[in-house]
């Protein structure tokens, strides 16, 4: 590692793809940039870190043209440019995948990609090439079907297939793996190594330093808004790009083994016809959640997860009454304040329009499921509000500019905590949570992780869905598969593999359940 950042040179002798010099960019209370360089060669894959809220999105829309820099200086190609729009920055030919995506949730997939490509393609033509990118990729999607019925994760395969279809000189990625599995992963990995050999440029963010190491030759580090290092991560541990990122290590997980108590949720055989055309069945779904357990979900995106969830957080109400029990009472016909009377609380996967109200701020944002600042008569206890807002900001270390700030003016990452801290603070019997460290950073998910842990501990019964795999090895007593609308049996986390559960997110798990159970009629055989 260096720690003042050096131009990179290209032994070709060709001019950098990408150079930015004195970036700056400032906003009310915060400098988001400040005097950033960054150099990125032809067909290098070029990864960004650094914690949320460290500058790194900022920069990404200043080179893709959706933000304009107070100060400084970008050159592509040798030559240097003024990005005023992401459509000036097509052109160039730099593409760019955002973590919050830029769909436009009315129209169909293939609309989408169609308005930000070549007008003389026809929308026929246009979806031809959808289909053919998706299956080279592996990036099912249906090019037909509207944006509004997908899950984030199938969100995140339009805005990647977009960006792909515009055949780039420069690919910024942010988080782009947090929903694929790991067979997904790699071959999206073989992908950009095969578009760096013809030449294409790469900038990658993501919180996943395994994957930083394995794939990038070049690192970045961001914090504060500044660079604070440059390294080649392929020469560094997971320890020394978290130390270089966040000042220190996250802390180890301490996951105990206990014993759950009593059954605080139960799935009983729910099957649930899909409400949206594009929509998922559900198929003879059982499951239970003890007290003082986290059960885990692992599936690829749209494989009938929105449909469960919806069915256990009472925005669905179709689902016979006997189907879902909530603390021992019947509860698939009950609107969502009853469900949480009865001690639920649901952290949805969409954090903006779901999770939060954008234009509210912090503080009212509380009203969406906690009620303690109500008064008598309805009033509000506004001093009451503002002080529980402020508390969850200190405690899971929100960056914000306080309990009065717009929920839409924090960094995914940072929105993330303070969704996460506000279910997390109402002591839950039964907490329900979709991608709990969807793009937050290794020390706040560490964070995450550990109050999630705690609150298993303390006898709250947890439902975790989540694509990504790691984090749920990392925190489940047991697992389950969801693929094709259909549950698979679970699987105690110790008797679980990687490459076992990616196996069964394609649906595969019926063999491995025969073959145990005759490994089991075997030994009792001999007995």
């Amino acid at each position: 590692m260096t720690t003042e950042p050096s131009a990179p040179s290209d032994p070709s002798g060709a001019a950098p793809r990408l150079r930015l010099s004195g970036i700056t960019k400032r906003y009310p209370g915060v400098v988001a940039n400040d005097d950033v360089a960054l150099t990125v060669l032809p067909g290098e894959i070029h990864a960004v870190l650094g914690e949320n809220g460290a500058g790194k999105s900022t920069l990404m829309k200043v080179i893709y043209g959706a933000v304009k820099p107070d100060a400084g200086q970008v050159r592509f190609d040798g030559q240097p440019v003024h990005i005023r729009s992401p459509q000036e920055a097509r052109q160039l030919g730099i593409a760019m995948v955002f973590q919050h995506f830029s769909l436009f949730e009315t129209l169909s997939v293939a609309e989408n990609v169609w308005l930000g490509l070549e007008k003389s393609l026809s929308l026929a033509e246009v979806t031809r090439r959808i289909t053919e990118t998706a299956t080279a990729y592996g990036l099912d999607i249906e090019p037909e079907r509207p944006v509004h019925t997908l899950g984030v994760g199938e969100m995140q395969r339009v805005e990647i297939i977009r960006a792909l279809l515009a055949q780039p000189r420069l690919l910024i990625l942010d988080e782009p793996t947090s929903v694929l599995t790991p067979q997904a992963v790699d071959k999206l990995f073989v992908t950009l190594r095969q578009l760096a050999a013809e030449g294409c440029s790469i900038l990658y963010i993501s919180h996943k330093l395994h994957e930083i190491r394995a794939l990038c030759s070049a690192c970045t580090v961001l914090r504060g808004g500044r660079v604070t290092g440059v390294c080649d991560p392929r020469e560094e541990s997971n320890a020394s790009l978290s130390r270089m990122m966040i000042g220190a290590e996250p802390p180890a997980l301490q996951h105990h083994e206990r014993a759950p108590g009593e059954r605080v949720l139960e799935v009983r055989q729910l099957d649930l016809k899909r409400e949206s055309p594009f929509g998922v069945d559900l198929h003879d779904v059982s499951l239970t959640v003890r007290a003082g357990e986290v059960v885990g979900i692992a599936g690829v995106s749209g494989n009938g997860q929105r449909e469960l969830l919806f069915a256990l957080s009472g925005e669905d109400q179709r689902a016979p009454a006997a189907a879902i029990s909530i603390a021992n009472q019947a509860a698939g016909q009950l609107p969502p304040q009853r469900r949480r009377a009865l001690g639920l609380h649901f952290v949805p996967e969409e954090r903006l329009g779901r999770g939060a109200v954008p234009e509210m701020d912090l503080a009212h944002n509380l009203l969406l499921t906690r009620r303690e600042a109500v008064g008598a008569g309805g009033w509000l206890r506004t001093g009451v509000l503002r002080a529980q807002a402020a508390g969850l900001i200190e405690r899971f270390r929100v960056k914000a500019a306080g309990p009065q700030a717009p929920a839409r003016s924090l960094s995914g990452g940072n929105l993330q905590k303070y969704i996460m801290g506000r279910e997390i603070d109402a002591s839950p019997k039964l907490l329900i949570v979709s991608q709990p460290t969807w793009g937050v950073d290794v020390g706040a998910a560490a964070q995450i992780r550990a109050e999630i842990l705690a609150l298993r501990d303390a006898g709250c019964a947890v439902l975790v869905v989540s694509e990504e795999l790691d984090e749920l090895f990392e925190i489940c007593d047991r697992l389950h598969v969801i693929a094709k609308g259909q549950l698979s049996p679970s699987v105690a986390r110790r008797d679980a593999t990687v490459e076992q559960i990616g196996e069964w997110m394609s649906g595969l798990w019926h063999g491995d359940v025969q073959r145990q159970l005759n490994r089991m009629e075997g030994t009792h055989a001999a007995a």
